[in-house]
């Protein structure tokens, strides 16, 4: 199923994102451009997001080591 429409981007393509690392719409925006043009799956991106375990949470959960966040340092 289609998020983005105008890019072309699918449910399951964000959630290999996510899997990759991607924990938030700014990243995914990052990696494939959804949420970037007319922002109508910026909330369904959100949805995925929070139901989804990312990497980069488990390894702070657990004390490891803290990837830096992309929107953090852009602040």
């Amino acid at each position: 199923m289609y998020v983005c429409s105008c890019f072309g981007v699918t449910e399951q393509q964000i959630k290999q994102h996510a899997e990759n690392g991607a924990c938030t719409p700014r990243q995914i925006a990052s990696a494939c451009k959804a949420g970037t043009d007319c922002g109508s799956c910026v909330r369904r991106i959100q949805a995925l997001l929070g139901r989804g375990a990312c990497p980069r949470r488990e390894l702070a959960d657990q004390g490891g080591p803290a990837l830096p966040d992309l929107e953090e340092a852009a602040a």
